[in-house]
This record gives C-alpha cells, structure tokens and sequence, in this order.
C-alpha cells in the first residue's frame, strides 16, 4: 500500500508517517516507481505505536516495540526491553499518582479551613457571587 492509504488506515498523516522514517520507526520499501510501499506489518507497527503514544508514552519509548515487531514477534510487548519500558512506564506513574494525592490533600484541607472559616462568619456573611441576604421584611437589600 502507498502511503496515503496506509496514513489514512493507521488514523494518522502521511506527515507522522514521514517522521516515523526519519526517526528509524518506520521503513519503507519502494515500489518500481521510486514511491514509498508499506504492508500490514507496517501498519500494525503503527498501531502499537499509537497505542503506546495514546498512553503517554514518548515517541522514542516505543522504539523497544517496534523493535521486537520486526524480529518477528506477533506483538511488539513480548520482548524483554518492551517489558522493561512498561516497568519505567509503571514507575513513573506511580510517581505522578503520588504527587497528585499528595495536591488533592492540600486541596482538600485548603477547601476545609475556607468552609469553617465561613461557617464561623455565619450564615449572614454575604459571599462573593452568592446570592444577596434577605432581610427580616422579606426584601433583598443590605
């Protein structure tokens, strides 16, 4: 297949495709006229790149998974150094889901000490953007 109609079937452009092979993630072959040609294997390499780019992962970080695509594994995560990429991957995650509970407690106790804070101005404090207090005639007013 050309690359039009491989960039079209991998849901990307044939721009990505180009910088794929400037990269070494993808190689094409040429067809008699000199234009590039590509197979299914292409296009599965380019779905595992997807994949793991949807994921998060850097561009470079797939290279162990295209890799171990064309040693001719049936999946691009089947060999050692792709495994090792999901470990780091792992890692790093677990990381930033640590830092983010560790915000979301800030966060959380910020929200606490506002809500007693306003509890202890009473329930006549005018907050900003909240509706105006009504007075004892029944009226709106301050």
């Amino acid at each position: 297949m050309r690359i039009g109609e491989l960039a079209a079937r991998a849901g990307t452009t044939t721009r990505t495709l180009r910088y794929y092979e400037s990269r070494g993630l993808l190689t094409a072959r040429r067809d008699e006229h000199g234009h590039r040609s590509y197979d299914d294997r292409d296009l599965k390499l380019l779905r595992q790149i997807r994949t793991l780019r949807d994921f998060g992962f850097e561009l470079e970080e797939t290279r162990p998974f295209v890799e171990c695509l064309r040693a001719g594994h049936p999946e691009g995560d089947s060999c050692p150094a792709s495994l090792a990429v999901y470990r780091r991957k792992l890692a790093e995650l677990d990381e930033l889901v640590g830092e983010l509970r560790a915000v979301r407690e800030q966060v959380a106790g910020q929200l606490a000490r506002a809500e007693r804070a306003r509890d202890e101005l009473g329930a006549e404090a005018q907050v900003p953007g909240g509706p105006e207090p009504v007075c004892e005639l029944g009226g709106r007013g301050r």
